[in-house]
């Protein structure tokens, strides 16, 4: 098992759905650096479900998607999903703190290639997913650094 240090995702005043603190119907994820890439907890409610008792499959997308996006922002630089891909192993349960885990797996440049995945209580796999991330422009990547990254460490 990875060990976790420090957060990645330290500003949250932004209406984020998947981290920012200012969006009421958000997620609030939370991510750290780990010895491979990033992770955090969620425990997916009520309201996240699709079936009952089961976490949509939008939602579980959403935590890959914003945990393989950490994963790319902390290796440097802000990039948005250009492609991504999920597999739905076993359905993902609401009321149950999950773990999610994201790295970067191939770093081509401006391309950049991720995995992630959603671990249940018992350890076990229940969505992983692909992405291919561009990273943005200088100007882009400036302008995003002052919402999204002020304060942490360069």
């Amino acid at each position: 098992m990875d060990s976790v240090t420090e957060r990645v995702n330290t500003t949250t005043d932004h209406g984020c759905f998947g981290c920012g603190l200012l969006n009421d119907i958000g997620l609030k994820l939370a991510f750290y650096r780990t010895d491979t890439g990033v992770a955090g907890t969620f425990t997916p409610r009520p309201e996240h479900e699709g079936y009952t008792r089961m976490t949509h499959g939008g939602i579980v997308s959403t935590m890959l998607d914003e945990a393989m996006s950490w994963a790319v922002i902390d290796s440097g630089r802000l990039a948005v999903t250009a492609r991504m891909s999920v597999d739905f192993r076993r359905p993902v349960p609401s009321g149950e703190e999950l773990t999610i885990r994201a790295s970067v797996t191939r770093d081509r440049g401006r391309a950049v290639e991720t995995a992630g995945e959603i671990v249940g209580p018992d350890g076990s796999v229940l969505a992983s997913s692909t992405g291919l991330f561009i990273r943005v422009s200088e100007e882009q990547q400036r302008e995003w650094e002052r919402t999204y990254l002020m304060g942490q460490d360069e």
